[in-house]
C-alpha cells in the first residue's frame, strides 16, 4: 500500500536531529524515506534509516554507511549522469507513492545546487515542502483545495518571503503579515521579500497560480 508522503533527504545544510525526529513522529511512520547520496548522513543524524538510498555517492563521507543496508535498497549511479541525485530520489518517491513529497536538506553550499532544487518546484509534479537548516519552504497552488492554503505557526517578527512559480496568472490572500498579499498584482519575476509575521499564525491562500513561501526560522 502506498504511503501518503515521500521524504527525500539530500546533501547540504538540513534541519537538526530534534526537528527531524519531531517531524517524523508527527507522521506516525506513514512516510517513505529516500536518501540521496550524502543525505544519508543527515537522516542517520536523527536515527532515521532510509527505505532507499540512491545517487553516485561522490559526496557521502564514508562508504561504510552503506554496509548497514540491504544491497537491494541501495541504487548506485555513475557520476556522469543527466539527473541530480535529488532528482533521482524524487523520481523514486513518485514511483513508490502517489501522494506528496518533501525535501530535507539542500541548504547552504553551492548556489547552482540550490537553484536546481528550487526549479524542481516549477515542474508539473513538484514537492510540497523543502526544509533546510534555516528555512521552511512551502509550495501552494490555486485550484486545488488541498494545496491552496498554508497555515503556519510562526513567531511574531519572523520573516516571510513569497515568490511566483509556474505560468500564472497569480492571485493570493493572506492574514498575519505586515504587508498583506490581497491586492498585489503578481507577475513573473515579481516577489515579496522579507515580509514580517505580525501574529503567531500566518495564513496564505493561493487563489490562482503557484507560489513558493519561505519562512525564515532564524
Amino acid at each position: 500500500m502506498d504511503k501518503k508522503l515521500g521524504i527525500v533527504f539530500t546533501g547540504g545544510e538540513g534541519p537538526g536531529p530534534q526537528t527531524i525526529k519531531a517531524l517524523l513522529d508527527d507522521l506516525a511512520g506513514d512516510a517513505l524515506i529516500v536518501a540521496a547520496d550524502s543525505g544519508l548522513a543527515l537522516a542517520e543524524s536523527a536515527g532515521i534509516k532510509p527505505d532507499w538510498i540512491v545517487g553516485d555517492m561522490d559526496s557521502l563521507d564514508s562508504g561504510n554507511r552503506l554496509r548497514h543496508y540491504p544491497k537491494e535498497s541501495v541504487i548506485c549511479y555513475p557520476v556522469d549522469k543527466d539527473y541530480t541525485d535529488t532528482e533521482i530520489a524524487l523520481t523514486l518517491v513518485w514511483e513508490k507513492t502517489s501522494k506528496d513529497a518533501w525535501i530535507m536538506g539542500g541548504g547552504g553550499g553551492r548556489l547552482d545546487h540550490i537553484f536546481g532544487i528550487r526549479d524542481l518546484f516549477e515542474r508539473e509534479r513538484y514537492p510540497r515542502r523543502w526544509i533546510t537548516a534555516n528555512e521552511d519552504i512551502y509550495c501552494v497552488e490555486g485550484g486545488d483545495e488541498k494545496k491552496s492554503c498554508l497555515k503556519a505557526a510562526l513567531k511574531q517578527g519572523k520573516l516571510v518571503s513569497v515568490f511566483t512559480l509556474g505560468k500564472g496568472p497569480w492571485e493570493a490572500t493572506s492574514r498575519g503579515l505586515k504587508w498583506e498579499l490581497d491586492n498585489v498584482r503578481w507577475k513573473r519575476g515579481l516577489f515579496g521579500l522579507s515580509n514580517v509575521a505580525t501574529d503567531d499564525e500566518i495564513e496564505i491562500n493561493a487563489k490562482q497560480g503557484r507560489f513558493m513561501v519561505i519562512l525564515v526560522s532564524r
